[in-house]
């Protein structure tokens, strides 16, 4: 591994919204797991700062309606938490990640509290019914996966 790859950020309509670099770390058939560092401007989200050089550990999965980004801080990389972009399944070449982001979004802080985010711009997207009841079943997969602290959430310091 260690290889680079692209990601490619991709609105609901298929049209690239956001591109940058990672390091492949490792994968399997279904998933990838990279590397990559925050590249965009200091952004209080009011629940977390991303701060420029922010260490992102990202997983992406062709098989699941969800990617996770676990964040390490710039200055002393302690984990701030996971931020997870509901998606439709991710499109996994040899050196390419594309993702089709469906705007919801769940944060986890280190302790297990998850916030849903986003409701009104998932909402507002032109979406079938079908569509929008896999997100809420992958929403749900993410919280019974918090719950039981799997990979990529061992890392839950406590329940709350």
């Amino acid at each position: 591994m260690g290889s680079n790859i692209t990601v490619r950020k991709l609105d609901h309509q298929g049209r690239e919204t956001w591109r940058y670099t990672g390091t492949i770390l490792d994968r399997g058939a279904t998933w990838v797991r990279l590397q990559a560092r925050f590249n965009r401007d200091d952004l209080d989200a009011g629940y977390v700062v991303f701060r420029r050089g922010d260490r992102f550990i990202e997983w992406f999965y062709s098989d699941r309606w969800y990617n996770v980004f676990e964040i390490h801080d710039v200055d002393d990389d302690h984990l701030k938490g996971w931020y997870c972009n509901l998606t439709r399944p991710a499109s996994l070449g040899p050196d390419t990640v594309a993702n089709e982001d469906l705007a919801l979004d769940v944060w986890i802080d280190p302790a297990g509290k998850i916030s849903v985010l986003d409701e009104d711009e998932f909402d507002a997207l032109p979406l079938d019914a079908p569509t929008r009841a896999r997100v809420w079943a992958a929403v749900d997969e993410l919280r019974a996966q918090v719950q039981r602290r799997e990979p990529p959430f061992s890392g839950i310091t406590s329940r709350t």
